[in-house]
């Protein structure tokens, strides 16, 4: 495995910034968020049973998560077709962003090596980033569980 794909971020850091189009191939940038708390979580492929039930989960957790002052955005590697059709499908109503070159989960530690069926691949690692309003990690977990995230983060956070 690369170096470069165990780099995790840690609190205190400021994010690395991005610019990735959204489902309608819109361009949305982390500095549009600039002035609110952002949680960035990373997820490997659109309408897949764990990636659904994690999208979900948030949406269905969205009001209490911007009540407290958090915004949401999902990453994926996934193309902006894709991601209009899980947004559809599932009636997601966050930005879902377009990694197609997985060059910001690289930078979010978020891209690596992983167990899935019993081999050893490189891809997406579930991971949810906490961010303040000046852009800095303020909490960083890695290799998450789909089942149960959201609740464990917003107990996390104390909300």
């Amino acid at each position: 495995m690369s170096p470069q794909l165990t780099i995790k971020l840690q609190p205190g850091t400021p994010a690395p910034d991005f610019t990735l189009p959204d489902a309608a191939g819109q361009k949305v940038a982390l500095a549009d968020y600039r002035g609110k708390n952002v949680i960035v979580y990373f997820y490997p492929k659109a309408a897949t049973p764990g990636c659904t039930t994690e999208a979900c989960d948030f949406r269905d957790n969205l009001a209490s998560l911007q009540g407290s002052g958090y915004e949401v955005l999902g990453i994926s590697p996934d193309a902006p077709e894709a991601l209009a059709h899980f947004t559809g499908d599932f009636a997601l109503t966050f930005p879902l962003l377009a990694d197609e070159d997985h060059s910001v989960a690289l930078a979010y530690g978020a891209w690596g090596e992983k167990l899935v069926n019993g081999e050893v691949t490189e891809g997406i690692v579930r991971s949810t980033v906490v961010l303040d309003p000046e852009g800095k990690v303020t909490l960083a977990q890695y290799q998450v569980k789909a089942q149960g995230h959201v609740a464990a983060l917003k107990d996390e956070l104390g909300i």
